[in-house]
């Protein structure tokens, strides 16, 4: 099973939709194995968007992380990574399809209310920095055998 890293940003708390856009992910039929409510330090923040350090919209990217709480949570599943990218849509929520979580609730680039890892490879590096070992759950859902 692989495992991604899903953040529900501060727009989406703030926003009350961190219910809707949950659910979207359960009904798909991923397990959650870690789910906690974080407001990033600016430290957190460097080391997520290390890859980004250098570019323009960088300081935007810190800032905007470390304006309130987030979601942080840790999708286990058959294929998760693409499963939810394929969930949250195109990271510019105006060019995101209807059905998407960001074509359904989002119209920008930048606050566009939820972050996914973009590999496999990432995703262990990312959920190593928002999470302990001991704070992800492994366990196996009743309903298994039907969802896949």
């Amino acid at each position: 099973m692989q495992q991604t890293l899903i953040l529900l940003k501060p727009d989406a708390v703030q926003r009350r939709l961190v219910g809707q856009i949950t659910a979207r992910f359960e009904a798909k039929g991923l397990r959650l194995v870690g789910l906690k409510l974080v407001h990033p330090s600016k430290e957190l923040a460097e080391k997520h968007y290390a890859v980004h350090k250098g570019k323009p919209f960088y300081d935007s990217l810190l800032s905007f992380l470390t304006s309130g709480p987030t979601v942080a949570m840790v999708w286990e599943g058959r294929e998760a990574v693409a499963v939810c990218r394929n969930l949250m849509g195109m990271t510019d929520g105006a060019k995101a399809i209807p059905g998407t979580v960001r074509g359904d609730f989002a119209i920008s680039v930048q606050n566009n209310l939820v972050h996914g890892s973009d590999s496999p490879e990432n995703a262990a590096i990312e959920i190593a920095l928002w999470f302990g070992k001991d704070e992800l759950i492994g366990w196996t859902t009743t309903d298994a055998n039907w969802v896949g």
